[in-house]
Protein backbone atom coordinates (compact mmCIF):
# COMPACT_ATOMS: atom_id res chain seq x y z
CA UNK A 1 0.00 0.00 0.00
CA UNK A 2 2.98 2.38 0.60
CA UNK A 3 4.20 1.42 -2.52
CA UNK A 4 1.36 2.15 -4.56
CA UNK A 5 1.23 5.07 -2.35
CA UNK A 6 4.00 6.87 -3.26
CA UNK A 7 3.97 5.66 -6.95
CA UNK A 8 0.75 8.03 -7.37
CA UNK A 9 2.40 10.58 -6.17
CA UNK A 10 5.37 10.66 -8.06
CA UNK A 11 2.85 10.13 -11.25
CA UNK A 12 0.85 13.10 -10.38
CA UNK A 13 4.99 14.64 -9.90
CA UNK A 14 5.47 14.02 -13.66
CA UNK A 15 1.89 15.12 -14.84
CA UNK A 16 2.50 18.31 -12.94
CA UNK A 17 5.16 18.79 -14.48
CA UNK A 18 4.02 17.98 -17.58
CA UNK A 19 1.46 20.77 -17.59
CA UNK A 20 3.74 23.24 -16.34
CA UNK A 21 7.21 22.00 -19.32
CA UNK A 22 3.57 22.14 -22.12
CA UNK A 23 2.07 25.52 -21.13
CA UNK A 24 5.51 26.66 -21.18
CA UNK A 25 6.30 25.75 -24.93
CA UNK A 26 2.63 26.70 -25.56
CA UNK A 27 3.39 30.35 -24.08
CA UNK A 28 6.66 31.33 -25.29
CA UNK A 29 6.57 28.99 -28.87
CA UNK A 30 10.08 27.29 -28.67
CA UNK A 31 10.43 26.32 -32.42
CA UNK A 32 10.28 23.38 -34.33
CA UNK A 33 11.38 24.86 -37.17
CA UNK A 34 7.72 25.24 -38.81
CA UNK A 35 7.03 29.51 -37.98
CA UNK A 36 4.07 29.06 -36.14
CA UNK A 37 5.46 30.08 -33.34
CA UNK A 38 4.15 30.20 -29.67
CA UNK A 39 0.74 31.58 -28.60
CA UNK A 40 2.20 34.63 -27.21
CA UNK A 41 3.60 35.76 -30.90
CA UNK A 42 0.14 34.84 -32.16
CA UNK A 43 -1.74 37.10 -30.15
CA UNK A 44 -2.05 39.75 -27.21
CA UNK A 45 -4.01 40.38 -24.09
CA UNK A 46 -5.34 37.54 -21.30
CA UNK A 47 -8.87 36.71 -22.90
CA UNK A 48 -8.86 32.89 -24.01
CA UNK A 49 -11.92 33.38 -26.35
CA UNK A 50 -9.71 36.28 -27.95
CA UNK A 51 -6.98 33.47 -28.33
CA UNK A 52 -9.17 30.80 -30.18
CA UNK A 53 -9.38 32.24 -33.25
CA UNK A 54 -5.39 32.83 -33.52
CA UNK A 55 -4.75 28.92 -32.89
CA UNK A 56 -7.64 27.68 -35.16
CA UNK A 57 -6.09 29.67 -37.93
CA UNK A 58 -2.79 28.19 -37.25
CA UNK A 59 -4.57 25.30 -37.61
CA UNK A 60 -6.00 25.61 -40.61
CA UNK A 61 -3.02 26.46 -42.09
CA UNK A 62 -1.44 23.72 -41.07
CA UNK A 63 -3.71 21.37 -41.97
CA UNK A 64 -3.99 23.24 -45.51
CA UNK A 65 -0.17 22.49 -45.78
CA UNK A 66 -0.68 18.98 -45.09
CA UNK A 67 -3.45 18.34 -47.81
CA UNK A 68 -1.35 20.72 -50.37
CA UNK A 69 1.77 18.07 -48.90
CA UNK A 70 1.34 15.38 -47.21
CA UNK A 71 4.67 13.58 -47.86
CA UNK A 72 5.70 16.92 -45.83
CA UNK A 73 7.36 15.88 -42.77
CA UNK A 74 7.61 19.50 -41.85
CA UNK A 75 3.78 20.51 -42.39
CA UNK A 76 2.51 17.15 -40.19
CA UNK A 77 4.91 18.48 -37.19
CA UNK A 78 3.39 22.04 -37.84
CA UNK A 79 -0.16 20.38 -37.46
CA UNK A 80 1.35 18.91 -33.93
CA UNK A 81 2.28 22.35 -33.07
CA UNK A 82 -0.94 23.53 -34.18
CA UNK A 83 -3.11 21.17 -32.22
CA UNK A 84 -1.10 21.11 -29.16
CA UNK A 85 -1.61 24.36 -28.86
CA UNK A 86 -5.39 24.48 -29.49
CA UNK A 87 -5.75 22.00 -26.77
CA UNK A 88 -3.82 24.49 -24.49
CA UNK A 89 -6.87 27.07 -24.80
CA UNK A 90 -9.42 24.44 -23.84
CA UNK A 91 -8.00 23.95 -20.26
CA UNK A 92 -8.46 24.86 -16.82
CA UNK A 93 -6.38 27.98 -16.37
CA UNK A 94 -6.11 27.35 -12.67
CA UNK A 95 -5.34 23.59 -12.63
CA UNK A 96 -4.00 23.06 -15.93
CA UNK A 97 -6.69 19.89 -16.20
CA UNK A 98 -8.45 19.85 -20.35
CA UNK A 99 -11.77 19.85 -21.41
CA UNK A 100 -13.15 17.03 -23.52
CA UNK A 101 -12.30 19.32 -26.26
CA UNK A 102 -8.62 19.73 -25.36
CA UNK A 103 -8.56 16.06 -25.02
CA UNK A 104 -9.73 15.46 -28.23
CA UNK A 105 -6.97 18.04 -29.44
CA UNK A 106 -4.47 15.71 -28.16
CA UNK A 107 -5.60 12.91 -29.89
CA UNK A 108 -5.27 14.88 -32.83
CA UNK A 109 -1.88 16.22 -32.09
CA UNK A 110 -1.25 11.85 -31.46
CA UNK A 111 -2.69 11.31 -34.86
CA UNK A 112 -0.51 14.21 -36.59
CA UNK A 113 2.65 12.68 -34.83
CA UNK A 114 1.62 8.95 -35.78
CA UNK A 115 2.23 10.52 -39.74
CA UNK A 116 4.92 12.86 -39.13
CA UNK A 117 7.47 9.77 -37.44
CA UNK A 118 6.86 8.22 -40.42
CA UNK A 119 7.91 11.11 -42.76
CA UNK A 120 11.27 11.81 -41.02
CA UNK A 121 14.62 9.72 -39.67
CA UNK A 122 15.26 12.32 -37.65
CA UNK A 123 12.21 13.46 -35.50
CA UNK A 124 12.52 17.59 -34.56
CA UNK A 125 12.86 17.57 -30.36
CA UNK A 126 10.69 20.32 -29.96
CA UNK A 127 7.49 18.61 -32.20
CA UNK A 128 8.71 15.19 -30.26
CA UNK A 129 8.21 16.32 -26.94
CA UNK A 130 4.73 18.39 -27.39
CA UNK A 131 3.63 14.83 -28.75
CA UNK A 132 5.07 13.34 -25.38
CA UNK A 133 3.41 15.55 -23.36
CA UNK A 134 0.26 14.98 -25.20
CA UNK A 135 0.30 11.26 -24.97
CA UNK A 136 1.17 11.54 -21.22
CA UNK A 137 -1.99 14.04 -20.69
CA UNK A 138 -3.70 11.37 -22.38
CA UNK A 139 -2.78 8.66 -20.16
CA UNK A 140 -1.30 6.87 -23.32
CA UNK A 141 2.39 5.42 -22.01
CA UNK A 142 2.23 2.89 -24.68
CA UNK A 143 2.45 5.73 -27.35
CA UNK A 144 4.39 8.27 -25.14
CA UNK A 145 7.50 5.46 -25.00
CA UNK A 146 8.13 6.80 -28.62
CA UNK A 147 7.69 9.87 -28.32
CA UNK A 148 9.86 10.09 -25.26
CA UNK A 149 12.30 7.97 -27.01
CA UNK A 150 12.59 10.77 -29.85
CA UNK A 151 12.50 13.98 -27.07
CA UNK A 152 15.96 11.70 -25.65
CA UNK A 153 17.90 11.34 -29.08
CA UNK A 154 17.26 14.97 -30.01
CA UNK A 155 18.58 16.00 -26.31
CA UNK A 156 20.94 13.39 -25.21
CA UNK A 157 22.22 14.77 -21.93
CA UNK A 158 19.07 15.83 -20.51
CA UNK A 159 18.53 13.91 -17.80
CA UNK A 160 14.88 14.79 -16.63
CA UNK A 161 13.62 13.30 -20.23
CA UNK A 162 15.02 9.98 -19.47
CA UNK A 163 13.32 10.19 -16.34
CA UNK A 164 10.13 10.72 -18.08
CA UNK A 165 10.68 7.82 -20.61
CA UNK A 166 11.34 5.67 -17.96
CA UNK A 167 8.32 6.20 -16.38
CA UNK A 168 6.26 5.84 -19.44
CA UNK A 169 7.98 2.26 -20.14
CA UNK A 170 7.52 1.22 -17.09
CA UNK A 171 3.69 1.85 -17.34
CA UNK A 172 3.63 0.13 -21.00
CA UNK A 173 5.27 -3.08 -19.27
CA UNK A 174 8.51 -2.08 -21.36
CA UNK A 175 10.52 -3.24 -18.28
CA UNK A 176 14.06 -3.47 -19.92
CA UNK A 177 13.53 -0.28 -21.52
CA UNK A 178 12.84 1.54 -18.29
CA UNK A 179 15.55 0.19 -16.29
CA UNK A 180 17.72 1.34 -19.34
CA UNK A 181 16.00 4.80 -19.12
CA UNK A 182 16.31 4.94 -15.82
CA UNK A 183 19.98 4.55 -15.11
CA UNK A 184 20.41 6.49 -17.82
CA UNK A 185 18.91 9.27 -15.87
CA UNK A 186 21.00 8.71 -12.94
CA UNK A 187 24.08 8.88 -14.79
CA UNK A 188 23.69 12.09 -16.50
CA UNK A 189 22.37 13.83 -13.64
CA UNK A 190 24.18 15.92 -11.30
CA UNK A 191 25.94 14.12 -8.28
CA UNK A 192 24.10 15.91 -5.70
CA UNK A 193 20.86 14.69 -7.39
CA UNK A 194 21.42 11.39 -8.27
CA UNK A 195 20.01 10.09 -5.12
CA UNK A 196 16.98 11.40 -5.41
CA UNK A 197 16.82 10.80 -8.98
CA UNK A 198 17.21 7.06 -8.08
CA UNK A 199 14.21 7.21 -4.86
CA UNK A 200 11.78 8.55 -7.73
CA UNK A 201 12.61 6.13 -10.06
CA UNK A 202 11.63 3.53 -7.60
CA UNK A 203 8.49 4.98 -6.37
CA UNK A 204 7.52 6.08 -9.94
CA UNK A 205 7.20 1.71 -10.70
CA UNK A 206 10.79 0.28 -11.31
CA UNK A 207 10.17 -3.32 -11.49
CA UNK A 208 10.99 -5.32 -8.27
CA UNK A 209 14.48 -6.28 -8.91
CA UNK A 210 14.88 -4.06 -11.92
CA UNK A 211 18.08 -1.95 -12.46
CA UNK A 212 18.09 1.23 -11.08
CA UNK A 213 21.75 1.71 -10.81
CA UNK A 214 24.25 3.63 -12.54
CA UNK A 215 28.14 4.08 -12.53
CA UNK A 216 29.23 7.27 -11.14
CA UNK A 217 32.33 9.43 -12.59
Amino acid sequence: MLFDLRRRTVQGVYLTLAILMGGGLVLFGVGAGNGIGGLLNAFTGNSSSSNKPAVSQAEKSALRQTKQNPDSASAWGALVQARYEAAGQDSNQTTGAFTSAGLQKLRQAGDAWQRYVKLTKKPDGTVALLAARAYDSLGDPKHGVGAWQAVTQANPTAYTYYEFLAADAWQAKENDLGDLASAKAISLAPKAQRVQVKSKATASGAPSGGSTTATTG
